[in-house]
């Protein structure tokens, strides 16, 4: 079990900037080590995107915060081998926006260091009030990537969707994007993703779920399954909050029933066992952390009545 520092996006503490970079070295030094303890013989779960059969891990990799590290070298360097052993262990889907200050171009940094991975399923946000910037912005996006295209699209935020979601559509009916969606997190405007994917053709809708926030369970996600739209799930620990809160408690001993031998799983496991969930975006700094993350998309899931039990489990604690 980790304790603190264990974290979806986990915001930078202030100690010094050497000791952050020192952990990040570490990190990086850590990447060749074995897995240990992350079922790695188990068949990767995936699940199929509504829209087309298209199969994702259930377990994405996510870079707010995590990835914001500017032009440091020795920084950039252990974002990358995250990427590396996220790749490594079967990871698809790569998700940022321009919200979140220098993870794009620290992403492409990566992608040209690990040769552009043939399976990256890269998914990223237009996210700018002024309508007539959008296209910039996307091209902008692309550009640091180091892409040909986007695989998704998101309005971020449905910051001025009115705007951006018909030159999404107008993209993906070109063939300069596959897929078009929505993001919104903390459940925020939930009424208003409710109405935009009942009457608009989305592949993807993106929100906030764990086993504390679950208010999406009872009109997004059957909303998502009814109409055919995939669900990315951001904040699956709360930004490292529930981590903090569960990690002062043991595993209980039903985890390993799951193949689980840490928190995250259990929690990570949780969200990704929802039938309308497509994966989980969690992110992080450390190799250690994004492996066992990958972890929790091996092995067995929990049905409905461990789910519950997952849920009760962690209201008591």
């Amino acid at each position: 079990m980790r304790m603190a520092s264990r974290s979806d996006s986990p915001a930078i503490s202030p100690h010094p900037r050497r000791r952050f970079l020192g952990a990040l070295a570490a990190a990086a030094g850590s990447a060749l080590l074995p897995e240990g303890g992350l079922a790695q013989n188990a068949t990767l779960v995936t699940r199929a995107i509504p829209s087309t059969g298209e199969r994702l891990p259930v377990v994405g990799l996510g870079s707010w915060i995590t990835f914001n590290v500017g032009d440091d070298r020795v920084a950039r360097d252990a974002c990358a081998d995250v990427m590396r052993n996220f790749f490594a262990a079967g990871g698809r889907i790569l998700d940022s926006s321009p919200m979140y200050g220098s993870s794009q171009a620290v992403i492409g940094y990566g992608l040209a260091r690990l040769g552009m991975p043939a399976t990256l399923f890269s998914a990223e946000k237009v996210w700018i009030a002024a309508a007539s910037r959008g296209t910039a912005q996307v091209e902008e996006s692309r550009t640091r990537w180091g892409v040909s295209r986007f695989d998704l699209l998101q309005v971020h935020n449905l910051l001025a969707w009115q705007d951006h979601l018909p030159m999404l559509f107008a993209m993906k009916q070109a063939g300069r994007l596959r897929y078009v969606g929505i993001t919104t997190s903390e459940g925020r405007r939930h009424r208003d993703v409710e109405q935009i994917m009942a009457r608009h053709p989305l592949d993807f809708v993106q929100v906030t779920y764990n086993p504390v926030d679950r208010e999406v369970e009872a009109r997004i996600l059957p909303l998502a399954r009814e109409r055919g739209i995939g669900v990315i799930v951001n904040r699956p620990f709360r930004q490292g909050a529930l981590i903090d809160a569960v990690a002062r408690h043991p595993l209980p001993a039903w985890a390993a029933d799951l193949g689980c031998t840490s928190w995250a799983q259990v929690l990570l496991k949780f969200v990704v066992s929802h039938p309308a969930v497509t994966c989980a975006i969690p992110a992080t700094t450390r190799v250690a952390h994004v492996r066992e993350n990958m972890g929790a998309a091996r092995g067995a899931m929990p049905d409905e009545a461990m789910r519950r039990r997952i849920v009760a489990h962690v209201e008591r604690l």
